[in-house]
Parts: structure tokens; sequence; C-alpha cells
């Protein structure tokens, strides 16, 4: 039996569902470390949870380590330390070290947190990526701006995902950042040469230094265009079949920047460009499972449960790879306006052939508050073996449901 600690520093429902399929993953006895008292856990994953302990920081390696030596008087030795949260992977790298608990350590998490190292680390392996520069200052900004041109990219240096990221499109934009959040030596930014062409993901589980199994997804139009049009609705395609020519390159630089990074053992949520000539570079790669329903999306795909298959692969090391049967697609719903929703329109309009292919949904309802997130306000998950189905569902999705705000 292995006594694993998860890190899960609210009980928000997309975390319940790792923390859940931890906790009844055969050969695992589960303690849970949060933010939250013993009486919010809920009743059902309560029962199934060795211990709890409650800590005031999630993100202080100190508490965490305090919390799983607390929890090993009680229970039995840690052996495992997980959490499916992108800023605790350092913090949880550290505890590791520091207590000799297995898994990726500081300076792998770290390549793979820190936005600048892991491009150093990227470009050092021959692994094609834009160029960036880490600014302290403004003059080091403007630098980088007159020695690459526009447009650019900035983001900080630690982000996740999407989040605080835009783009400079010329002078104007540059000296308007600069004067609304100018950078400095406490407060880094991370200017990138901005990539156009198509962007996707690639999901890949490793297993001592081999990738076992992957996965790739298309972003239609591409997150950064997503966050600068509050009005644009976008979709993911994840096609049923990956395996042609198209994604060879991919998959060679792929497996080359996770052992550039230093991963042994892991899944990774990776972020790349295939420019207009066809060359593929790297974005960015995050070490756990992807957001933005790509992890149910890769459930639907393969009819299988990626939560529990994450949970053994982080605990036991194991994980059996599954068959790809169907394509599927995300169509995020955003607001027209601003405000709360107001309506949701064309619903009733949506023809059999994509109503009979909705495998999940969660729609907007009138009230409702509008995120402002690239997120959005709503989502409609649909599958068939055939993605040719699914791309004509996600276009008539895309442009035949309007969220209206007001």
């Amino acid at each position: 039996m292995v006594v694993a600690a998860f890190v899960a520093p609210y009980l928000l429902d997309a975390t319940m569902r790792f923390v859940g399929a931890a906790a009844t993953l055969p050969g695992t006895e589960l303690v849970l470390i949060t933010c939250e008292p013993a009486d919010r856990v809920p009743d059902g994953l309560r029962r199934s949870v060795a211990a709890h302990w409650q800590i005031s920081d999630p993100l202080d390696a100190g508490q965490i380590a305090a919390a799983v030596r607390g929890l090993g008087g009680q229970i039995g030795q840690v052996e495992r330390l997980l959490a499916v949260l992108e800023q605790l992977q350092v913090p949880l790298a550290r505890v590791r070290e520091q207590l000799g608990i297995p898994g990726i350590g500081v300076t792998t998490a770290g390549n793979f947190r820190d936005k600048a190292q892991m491009k150093q680390a990227l470009r050092a392996a021959g692994v094609p990526c834009a160029r960036y520069r880490l600014a302290g200052s403004a003059a080091a900004a403007a630098g980088f701006a007159a020695e690459v041109g526009f447009p650019l990219v900035v983001k900080p240096p630690a982000g996740a995902g999407a989040k605080s990221t835009f783009r400079l499109d010329d002078a104007g934009d540059l000296r308007a950042w600069l004067d609304a959040a100018p950078p400095s030596p406490d407060r880094l930014a991370l200017l990138e040469e901005f990539l156009t062409g198509e962007e996707g993901s690639y999901d890949s589980v490793m297993i001592s230094g081999q990738i076992v199994w992957d996965s790739v997804s298309s972003y239609l139009p591409t997150p950064l265009e997503v966050l600068r049009n509050p009005w644009i609705q976008w979709m993911v395609l994840m096609p049923r079949d990956v395996s042609g020519p198209e994604y060879a390159g991919l998959r060679a630089i792929a497996a080359t920047a996770l052992k550039a990074l230093g991963l042994d053992t892991g899944l990774t949520h990776l972020e790349w460009f295939r420019r207009p000539d066809g060359s593929v570079a790297v974005s960015e790669v995050a070490v756990r499972p992807p957001g933005g329903q790509i992890t149910s999306m890769l459930c639907y795909a393969h009819d299988f449960d990626l939560y529990s298959a994450w949970a053994g692969l982080m605990v036991h090391g194991t994980f059996t790879p599954p068959p790809r049967s169907w394509a599927v697609g995300t169509v995020f719903l955003r607001g027209q306006g601003t405000g709360q929703v107001r309506a949701v329109h064309g619903l009733d309009a949506l023809p059999p052939e994509v109503t009979s292919i909705v495998v999940e949904s969660r729609l907007p309802e009138p009230g409702q508050q509008s995120s402002g997130s690239y997120e959005g306000d709503g989502y409609v998950i649909v599958r068939h073996p055939d993605t040719a189905v699914v791309s004509a569902a996600l276009r008539r999705l895309v442009t035949g449901v309007r969220v209206e705000l007001g």
C-alpha cells in the first residue's frame, strides 16, 4: 500500500475529480493537504481519504513539508506527493527533495514553471521556439522590440495557460504597456517573438524517459487571438487519427523538448505552433494535466478515465495506453457585450446531426455573470468517429449559437 499526499488548496470541482480518482486508486492510501477545514470535504470523499491536514498557504513549501511529516506520523511515511495546480509544482518538488520523496525534482519543476528558464533549456537542446527576453526594465523591453520587431507577446515568467498574456502590435502598444505595467527587477516580464500559423496542444505520458502515449489537438483560432477579441467563440478539435506524417515533426521535437526539460515520468501539456512553411515550434510546456476541457475530451476520445490514469501514473508509475476511437471537439461559448447573461440564441435551430453527437455541455444561464475569461461562459463537447462530422458540428455551433450579455 503506497501512502500518497494530494495537495489541493481549495476543493474546486475540477480538482476534486483528480482527488477522488487518487483516493479510490487500488493499492493507495490517500491523505489530503488543503486550506479547507475537514468539515468542508464532501462526505463521499471524506470516507475515501485516510487523513486530512489543513494549511494556510498552499504555496509555502515549509507548510507542505510540515503537513507531510504530521500525516506521516498518523498514517505512515508519505511516499508520493502530487497536485494538479501548475503553481504548486515547484513547492512540491522542494518538499520531495527535502524529505526524500520520489518524483519530479526542483530543477525539472523549475524548467517547466519558469518560462524563461524553459526557453533557455529548449534552445540549448536545439528545440525550435520563439526568441525571447526576460525584461526587468523598460529599456530592456524596448531593446528587445528593436531587435525582433513587432508583433510581440508579453506574459509573466511563471504564468499558467493564457492568463495575463497579450500581444503588442506596434510601438504605441509597447508605450501603453510600459506606462501601465512597466517591468522592474522585482516584477519581470517575458517578451517573446510572435509566431504565426496553426496552434494546438500535444499531451503525452512519459515513463522512464520514453513517451508511451500522446494526443494532438488544434485551437481554432489561436488563444492569443481569442484573448484579444472577447466576442470570439472558439473551439478545440481533437482528430481521431493523429498517426499521420503531418505530426511526425511535432512528435520529434516534443520528445527532445521533454528530455531537455529533465522529465523522467509524468503527464505533460505542450503548446505548439506550425508556421506557414510547415515547420513546428514549441511555445511552452506544463507538467500537469491539461485544462480547457481537454482532459475531459481525452476521456471521450479514448473511452477511458484519464483522471484515474493520471493518478496511477503519479502514484505507481504505471499507464496503459488506450486506443483512440473517436474525434472530439469543444466549442467555448462567449458572450456578446458585458455584464450578465441575458439570453442564449440559436440552440433551438441546431440540427439533429449536431445535437445527436453532444456528449457534454454547460450552457450559460440567464442571470449568470459573464466570466470575462477566454474559456467563456459555457461550452459544448461533441464526439463522433468521423473527424469531418465533428468539424462540421463545431462550425455550426460556433456560428449558430450566440450568448447575449447586458
